[in-house]
């Protein structure tokens, strides 16, 4: 089973134990998402879809499914859902050469999202993206 394919079927299930997925009142908690709030976000190690990936689902009408999710969504609501325009950190990160790719694919107010962009370190994504790709607990 590839990486791509583990990250879709993590986000169904999230989705599923989130009661997003199924018939019944479900469909309009489903509604709801889609009219929301809501980024699937990926991590790869590397520049390219063939490294490690972790995933998370972040909901944020209430936060949930993040390790960070109500920092991560206070971010992106400061920015208007423009992970590119969150205020980056001012750190000193090292000079090592350890490439992640971010990938953020969703809705932010009714609005679609599709973000990627690689980082030189892990140190760079999170001063540039502070608690959004923050998958780690």
């Amino acid at each position: 089973m590839t990486h791509i394919t583990r990250a879709t079927a993590a986000a169904g299930a999230l989705l599923a134990a989130a009661g997003l997925l199924g018939a019944g009142p479900a469909r309009a908690a489903s509604r709801d998402v889609q009219q929301g709030s809501w980024l699937y976000l990926t991590v790869t190690r590397g520049e390219a879809r063939s490294g490690e990936t972790r995933g998370a689902l972040l909901l944020c009408d209430p936060p949930r499914g993040h390790a960070h999710a109500s920092l991560a969504c206070g971010e992106l609501a400061d920015a208007g859902g423009e992970i590119d325009r969150i205020p980056a950190e001012s750190v000193f990160c090292p000079m090592i050469f350890a490439p992640v790719t971010t990938h953020a694919r969703g809705r932010w107010n009714g609005r679609a999202v599709d973000f990627q962009e690689t980082y030189s370190s892990v140190c760079v994504m999170k001063a540039r993206t502070r608690h959004v790709f923050a998958l780690d607990g």
